[in-house]
């Protein structure tokens, strides 16, 4: 990689700044329900690309711990890609559908780790894009610095999608 530090750092901060931005406006723009229909699969879609990162996560551990780089290279860039395709696929779910409400008794469980799985969402973004841009550009002692917080809370969001889609399944097309 040739691109300079500081490139780098604003394309960082560009897209960590621009999701959370895209997202909230998504929940507040008006919907087209022609196409809705055609997407209501997209929430599975979605939860099983973060039921999946969550695997790969963990097998890129477990690859680094053994000392297979070329091997946790290509999990974590396979994580980094399911992550974009995860996104992709939540911000259409969104631009089309209204949000749906949660209808369960387990509340008290499912809002805080609902609104944790949120902030750490957006928290999560410049954190993998740094540990990223680190590991390409072979800054492995900073690399593993930041993973080291990076992983257990990309595993936390990816695993606790997969909660809150569980726990909403049965209340999408309700609303």
């Amino acid at each position: 990689m040739n691109k300079s530090k500081s490139s780098y750092q604003g394309l960082i901060w560009a897209a960590s700044l621009a999701i959370p931005i895209v997202v909230a406006i998504l929940y507040i723009m008006p919907k087209n329900p022609e196409l809705a229909a055609n997407l209501d699969f997209l929430p599975k879609l979605n939860a099983f690309l973060n039921g999946t990162t969550t695997l790969i996560l963990v097998a890129g551990l477990v690859a680094i711990k053994k000392k297979k780089l070329e091997l946790h290279r290509k999990l974590m860039l396979s994580a980094v890609s399911i992550s974009v395709l995860f996104l992709l696929s939540y911000v259409t779910y969104h631009a089309t559908h209204e949000s749906a409400k949660y209808l369960g008794s387990l509340g008290w469980f499912y809002y805080p780790m609902l609104i944790s799985h949120i902030i750490l969402a957006a928290v999560i973004v410049p954190l993998v894009l740094v540990t990223l841009v680190r590991a390409l550009n072979q800054r492995f002692d900073r690399h593993r610095k930041i993973a080291r917080i990076a992983l257990p809370l990309w595993l936390y969001v990816t695993t606790t999608g997969v909660l809150v889609y569980l726990m909403m399944a049965p209340y999408y097309g309700l609303q």
